[in-house]
């Protein structure tokens, strides 16, 4: 006779998740981002210009609140280029040209206010905050080579970059 262990874990088989998600490549990753750099670049330059922000240069330089001011119209100027293909396929413009898309965990599109709050808002922002933002925003770009792909900020939205197809 057999005697089962009271204290032994139960048995269940486990099945690996067979979705058809395949996580984007960190090659295409990084295309994207820098798309999405060029095109913000391209859009704000022109603001800052006639904006006086390059004037002061000569100046010696910006100070720190105008440089955080800056930053935040920056922020601004992103999330106005990339609302409507964030909304309508979870895509930026950069992740929508290499063919690369935005999904929870679940895989499906996430919210509209965690994409810009959690995941875009963190990630760019707190690039911003003196001293500490740039070893945060390195940590968080490292966070990629990790074996699920996935940056500081994918994990603090919940969110995960996969092919678009």
């Amino acid at each position: 006779m057999e005697q089962q262990n009271p204290y032994q874990s139960p048995q269940t088989q486990v099945q690996d998740y067979s979705g058809d998600l395949r996580l984007a490549g960190r090659g295409k990753r990084l295309g994207a981002a820098l798309l999405d750099a060029v095109i913000a670049i391209v859009v704000m330059l022109p603001i800052m210009f006639a904006g006086g922000y390059f004037a002061t240069m000569s100046d010696g330089g910006p100070g720190i609140g105008v440089q955080l001011l800056w930053g935040v119209v920056g922020l601004a100027v992103f999330f106005a280029i990339q609302y409507v293909p964030l909304k309508n396929s979870g895509q930026t413009w950069g992740k929508k040209i290499v063919g690369i898309r935005i999904v929870d965990m679940e895989g499906r599109q996430p919210d509209l206010g965690v994409l810009l709050g959690r995941r875009y808002l963190f990630a760019n922002g707190i690039g911003l905050v003196p001293l500490v933002g740039g070893l945060i925003s390195l940590v968080n770009v490292l966070f990629i080579f990790r074996s699920d792909r996935r940056c500081l900020h994918d994990v603090v939205a919940d969110t995960q970059v996969v092919e678009a197809d």
